[in-house]
């Protein structure tokens, strides 16, 4: 990396983008990127790192999923060699991440094209990584099914293992366990042993494999487990010879893939790097700048980002449109040198993909070099003073800067006599300005803070300060140059009084009136931009104001208008209904009643739909009748009004005859009524409709005179005594019997308490001797 971007601290902005990536080689990535000098190439880059934001925050979309780097697997692999289980489960890592990441940015239909045209490019195998996947388990084991053959070995081997741990399980509880030293089974060289102590290796028959530490004891395999460790031992063979059949189908599979996987490993890291940028960009609040390629540079609020993005105080810059140099001048820690470096970082942050802690409207352009020339540069190894490290730097400058560069120079001719150096930083500027250069100085030469008003091309900009709590702003003007303050600052930081009273009075006159000049003008321009603010501030309240004042009055006007429509609809909607059903129910009430043969049933009916229209209440809502208008003479505050083109009432508050007006309370509302627009209230009609049925009752002949009840329930019981009285009083009967029973006596209690409160009931009795006693009630009708 160049040392101009070190000196602008790009490293340190890709080293905590680099944070975000999800592979080593995507961290590889981001910390080797340079800036683009191409202008469609910087477009390109931002326009992905968008894509990449909004596929990770807005669609949901997975970042790369990790995968181990291949190192010379896929090389081997394509030689034919055989690739081990480890080996192979990251190849199908990598392959499941192209698989991930091609799908998860296809999900999100018809956005982020060029993040599409580059997960295009990856190649995947889903059925191979499947296979892997199923047949490797964890890094160093084949899975028993990963054939058929493979597991019937292993069963076989399971078993054999049992029949030898079992056979030799006898040795540990029968007559030849004096002969062991220990009651355990073990193993030496692949087969099954049994410690024998040393004195008795001849009592018991087989092979000594191996002998302790001590010497007391010996490993004896039994001579009748031998044939059965050498099957044991032979199963094992097969089952490795398998597993490499098995890992070798596998590696050759992964052979035939390897330029199409290498190609993946990079498609990935490249995506990776895009992913990491975005999300850098998410957690900075960073915005994509608009580029160009005239050297136009326009900051809008922007933020350094190596600073506390909560404390940082947001700068806005402007610099190569209406001019192409910017002098930056105010007081030591002002924030000069972090403003310079910060335009400097943003162009080569855009120029790298990568968006800004900005404000939207930023505009960046795209340089062909960027200089820098910032902080202290001495070198003891090479015998370089500040003055002469700072030369140095300037003398590259001027040799290589071009039309397409963009200079930045911090305080250029410090470290000598002022003089001298103001001299050659006019020189250098001027140098710079005829090779067509943009670029920011930052200075505190009063003679260059003169050369910049007096020259087309350059612009003074200031740092502001306050010189109430002698503290600086943090915040650029742009068009004043701002006084140094040097002296001030040494009070601020308790310098002796005497010192600095000293040191005014060894001030030329000259450099005291242009700096108390300066000071002055700063200081109001500082005042009145609080008082423009302020105005502002007010103007803006006071208007935000009005306007919502002005929209709640417009919505209370729409919403009278509307509840007055929606009133008078529902009260013709209402009238029409209820008419409509009483008229309805009249009609089924006199078609019941012109049959020439009435049912219990019909009566039943009939009564309830009595019931109905009682309920049905019809207030002619519409049709109020509206009295004369009130009497001018008589209308007094208290009375009650109907205001015509209001269609409300309203309580009158005061009468203004000699203008004709009245002030009535409606609600919540004051209104001025004209007196001719006013009318006494409204009478409503509150009468309900009634129905009176009439029909001429004689008594029929085959009347039914007795109503049985016995079985049922109080409530069915009741319900058929009613519709038996109602059948009664139709045929104009007298007397009716009852028939309950005796029981436990609850029927006739209730038929007792109903008959006591029926209205056409003249008097009740239970039977005599004969009629049925006490299990029947005799009524008497009116």
């Amino acid at each position: 990396m160049k040392k101009h971007f070190m000196r602008l601290e790009l490293d340190k902005i890709l080293s905590a983008a680099s944070a975000y990536a999800s592979l080593e080689s995507g961290r590889e990535a981001v910390l080797g990127l340079e800036p683009t000098d191409d202008l469609a190439e910087a477009r390109r880059r931002l326009s992905l790192t968008a894509e990449a934001l909004s596929l990770l925050f807005r669609f949901g979309a997975g970042k790369i999923e990790y995968f181990p780097p291949a190192g010379d697997s896929l090389e081997r692999a394509a030689k034919g060699a055989v690739l081990s289980c480890k080996e192979l489960t990251d190849i199908a890592s990598l392959l499941r991440s192209a698989r991930v990441c091609h799908k998860s940015v296809y999900s999100a239909a018809g956005e982020a094209a060029g993040m599409r045209e580059l997960c295009g490019r990856l190649v995947f195998d889903q059925r191979l990584e499947t296979e892997i996947g199923e047949k490797i388990v964890g890094e160093n084991e084949v899975f028993d099914h990963a054939s058929e053959r493979l597991y019937n070995i292993r069963c076989e081997i399971r078993l054999l293992n049992e029949r030898i741990r079992a056979r030799l399980a006898e040795y540990l509880v029968g007559e030849e366990s004096k002969y062991l030293q220990d009651a355990v089974i073990t193993m030496r060289g692949d087969r099954y042993v049994i410690p024998v102590k040393v004195e008795y290796k001849r009592s018991v028959k087989g092979f000594i494999h191996d002998r302790s530490q001590t010497g007391q004891t010996v490993f004896v395999e039994p001579e009748e487990v031998l044939e059965m460790n050498n099957e044991l031992r032979s199963l094992a063979i097969d089952e490795e010879e398998e597993v490499e059949r098995i890992l070798g189908e596998l590696s050759r599979a992964v052979g035939r893939m390897r330029d199409d996987l290498e190609r993946d490993a990079e498609f990935l890291a490249e995506i990776d790097s895009y992913y990491a940028r975005a999300e850098y960009a998410y957690r900075l609040h960073c915005t994509q700048p608009a580029l160009n390629a005239r050297g136009v540079i326009e900051i809008v609020k922007g933020r350094h980002p190596l600073l506390e993005r909560d404390t940082a105080v947001p700068v806005s810059v402007s610099v190569g449109e209406d001019y192409s140099f910017l002098l930056i001048s105010g007081a030591n820690t002002g924030g000069k040198t972090v403003t310079l470096k910060m335009c400097g970082l943003f162009c080569l942050m855009a120029a790298c993909g990568m968006p800004v802690p900005a404000a939207e409207g930023t505009r960046l352009a795209v340089f062909g070099d960027v200089f820098c020339d910032v902080g202290d540069s001495q070198s003891i190894e090479e015998n370089l003073s500040t003055f002469s490290s700072h030369v140095l730097n300037l003398k590259e400058i001027c040799e290589q800067a071009g039309g397409n560069s963009l200079v930045l120079i911090d305080e250029p001719g410090g470290g000598t006599d002022p003089e001298e150096g103001q001299a050659l930083a006019r020189a250098v500027l001027v140098h710079l300005m005829k090779k067509g250069c943009r670029g920011i100085v930052t200075t505190h030469y009063s003679a260059l803070k003169e050369f910049a008003f007096q020259t087309e091309g350059v612009e003074n900009g200031c740092m502001e300060f306050d010189g109430a709590s002698l503290r600086p702003l943090y915040r650029l003007k742009i068009g004043f140059p701002g006084p140094s303050n040097a002296l001030l600052i040494c009070t601020r930081l308790g310098l002796p009084e005497s010192i600095i009273e000293e040191a005014r009075g060894h001030l030329s006159d000259g450099a005291r009136a242009f700096e108390h000049t300066v000071r002055a003008a700063e200081e109001s321009r500082v005042r009145s931009e609080e008082v423009l603010r302020e105005t502002q501030r007010l103007q803006e309240e006071w208007e935000t104001r009005l306007a919502a004042l002005e929209k709640e009055e417009a919505q209370l006007r729409k919403e009278r208008e509307k509840l007055l429509l929606t009133s008078k609809a529902e009260a013709k909607r209402i009238i029409g209904a209820c008419t409509a059903e009483a008229e309805e129910l009249l009609g089924q009430i006199e078609e019941i009643f012109h049959r020439e043969t009435v049912t219990e049933a019909d009566l039943i009916r009939a009564r309830t739909l009595k019931n109905k229209l009682s309920d049905v209440g019809v207030e002619e809502e519409a049709e109020k009748t509206r009295a004369l208008p009130v009497d001018p003479a008589a209308l007094q505050a208290g009375d009650r009004v109907y205001i015509g083109s209001m269609d409300a009432e309203g309580d009158v508050l005061s009468v203004k005859r000699e203008k004709g007006t009245a002030e009535v309370q409606c609600g919540s509302i004051k209104v001025q009524a004209k007196i001719s627009d006013l009318f006494l209230p409204a009478r409503k009609k509150q009468e309900k409709q009634t129905v009176r049925v009439t029909r001429d009752l004689k008594e029929r002949t085959g009347a039914l005179r007795e109503c049985n009840v016995i079985g049922m329930t109080v409530s069915e019981a009741l319900v058929e005594v009613e519709a038996f009285l109602d059948g009664a009083l139709l045929q104009n009967l007298s007397e009716v019997r009852i028939v309950h029973g005796m029981g436990t006596g609850a029927l006739r209690k209730a038929v007792g308490d109903f008959l006591r409160k029926h209205k056409r009931v003249e008097s009740f009795r239970l039977g005599k001797y004969g009629e049925g006693e006490s299990g029947v009630t005799i009524v008497t009708l009116r």
